[in-house]
């Protein structure tokens, strides 16, 4: 018995002085992926659950197909983090999630969609935002983003193809996702009908006829089967809307200090696989399903897009912070637009 006695005693001693430590449960992290665990972005989030292993961090994952579910069991301390888009996670971190914002990323150049240049600009605030100065703008209370990675450009998915311009979808019905009120907001501002959604039913919305139009990534394309809904009549306009991101969220109590640099510096790096597997699911799109804008139009919705995110900012419903920054990296990426030699977003508090 005295064996044992000392042995702990010396253990603890050991443990007070750094010498060794106690193990630690591994952290669980919920992962939202359309497909759950057979889907890119849960392998993905497996890689990297082997590359934080070298930051004495063992993750142990959880796949969900509800994003819903995901978060909530985040935010009531089920998981030590989330992996979810940012439509979810700016409850978290309002400035991070300012990213998924109408137009916000959208890059029009000569009156064309600047797709390149539009994802040039999520590359920037990612690296931007996981440099060790912007540390502080991604802790919110003890929540911390730990990493960011594009989903792909949401564009309008609509079964006519004469709903091609702002004017055309005036009175028609578009899917509008309840917890991100500012989608209805903009559907009523150009005459449209908002119509309730959530991320598990607004497909299913749209290729019964419920509603006119949704916004999605070409990822949705497939496993969604919006081929349904768009039918003969319908199609997809070459149109980003926004760039959906992916948003890595950690309770920071939860894991070890200095592990949310770690983490950004890491999902930092996964930017061009991200981008390849977009690539592809925009390859893999019919090419006649696409509907090319005229520049007449595209620079319509881009005007569009910024007076109506300038107006929901005002009213509160998008961070003025996040938005500061992603204007400076848009202009920094086309500075010719016009918007670059006003104010506006500029003069925020």
């Amino acid at each position: 018995m005295k064996l044992v006695k000392h042995a702990s005693t010396a253990t603890a001693l050991l443990i007070a002085m750094g010498a060794a430590a106690p193990a630690h449960a591994a952290q669980k992290v919920c992962v939202y992926d359309l497909l759950g665990a057979s889907g890119d972005l849960f392998n993905m989030a497996k890689d990297y659950a082997v590359a934080m292993q070298k930051n004495g961090v063992s993750v142990e994952l959880k796949g969900y197909t509800d994003e819903r579910v995901a978060t909530e069991d985040f935010r009531t301390g089920q998981c030590d983090g989330v992996i979810a888009t940012a439509f979810r996670t700016r409850q978290f971190n309002a400035t991070a999630g300012a990213i998924d914002t109408l137009g916000a990323t959208t890059i029009v150049r000569d009156g064309k969609i600047d797709i390149q240049g539009s994802y040039d600009v999520v590359r920037k605030l990612i690296q931007t935002y996981s440099s060790p100065q912007a540390a502080k703008l991604m802790v919110e209370g003890n929540y911390e983003i730990g990493g960011i990675t594009p989903l792909g450009a949401a564009y309008p998915v609509v079964n006519d193809r004469k709903l091609n311009t702002v004017e055309a979808l005036a009175g028609k019905r578009i899917a509008s996702f309840d917890y991100d009120k500012a989608q209805a907001v903009m559907i009523q501002r150009i005459g449209a009908q908002p119509i309730s959604a959530d991320i598990t039913n607004f497909s299913t919305k749209f290729n019964n006829g419920s509603v006119d139009m949704i916004a999605a990534p070409t990822l949705a394309y497939k496993p969604l089967e919006l081929y349904k809904g768009i039918g003969k009549n319908g199609g997809i306009a070459r149109f980003p809307i926004l760039i959906l991101t992916y948003q890595v969220v950690l309770n920071k109590t939860k894991f070890p200090e200095g592990f949310g640099e770690k983490s950004r510096e890491y999902w930092a790096t996964q930017f061009d696989r991200s981008l390849q597997l977009i690539k592809q699911s925009d390859a893999s799109i019919p090419p006649a399903t696409w509907i090319e804008l005229t520049p007449e139009n595209s620079y319509k919705y881009t005007l569009m897009l910024r007076e109506s995110r300038i107006d929901i900012a005002q009213k509160g419903l998008y961070d003025k912070r996040g938005l500061k920054v992603i204007k400076k990296i848009r202009c920094n990426v086309n500075p010719g637009d016009p918007e670059c030699t006003t104010k506006s977003e500029e003069d925020w508090k």
